[in-house]
């Protein structure tokens, strides 16, 4: 088995992607031994409803220090999944290749500090983009600079509105990060 650990500060939509796809084979041999967030929210909640591990570590400078203590012995996998806070070097350079992000842009494009959910999208909307997307990559200690894992793209319609941006983003998401997981984790589909 397969020990990932996710990492949420949302309503944990992402969260329960994973959840499904475990439960359905998508991501087989695979569990999640625990649940993290870096403050009160929804995805502690879906976790729990779920019955797994989870535990709340306040955002700050101390975040990755005691996040590293806490990850079980045997963690496979860290998936940030809508997760705001930057886990420092030290912590990044310990897991290499064991930490994952999903980004809801065509990173390089609209990555960085500051760009995350509804802030992507406005900057996206405003520079006039013809395309954007979702990726999947590794995390490192440079925001949003890490290796990709896996993209995908689509058209942005004259009339789109961020409500709608959102939700196709949203999909593109649910579609490409079990493929991501299983891909990181060596799992032949």
């Amino acid at each position: 088995m397969k020990n990932i650990v996710v990492l949420v500060s949302g309503g944990g939509t992402n969260l329960q992607r994973i959840i499904d796809c475990i439960r359905d084979g998508a991501i087989p041999n695979a569990l999640i031994s625990l649940v993290v967030a870096d403050r009160d929210c929804y995805g502690l909640e879906r976790a729990k409803n779920h019955q797994l591990p989870t535990q709340m570590i306040s955002k700050g400078s101390t975040f990755s220090t005691d996040l590293k203590q806490i990850l079980p012995e045997n963690t496979d996998l860290i998936v940030l999944a809508g997760f705001l806070s930057i886990l420092n070097k030290e912590f990044c350079d310990s897991f290499t290749g064991k930490i994952i992000n999903i980004h809801p842009s065509l990173l390089p494009k609209f990555g960085g500090k500051g760009m995350w959910g509804q802030h992507i999208h406005e900057a996206v909307l405003a520079a006039g983009e013809r395309e954007t997307g979702v990726t999947v990559h590794y995390v490192t200690s440079r925001i949003d600079e890490g290796k990709i894992i896996l993209q995908k793209s689509f058209e942005i319609s004259p009339d789109e509105t961020l409500q709608s941006l959102a939700e196709k983003i949203h999909t593109i998401e649910f579609e490409i990060l079990p493929k991501a997981i299983n891909e990181v984790l060596g799992i032949p589909l």
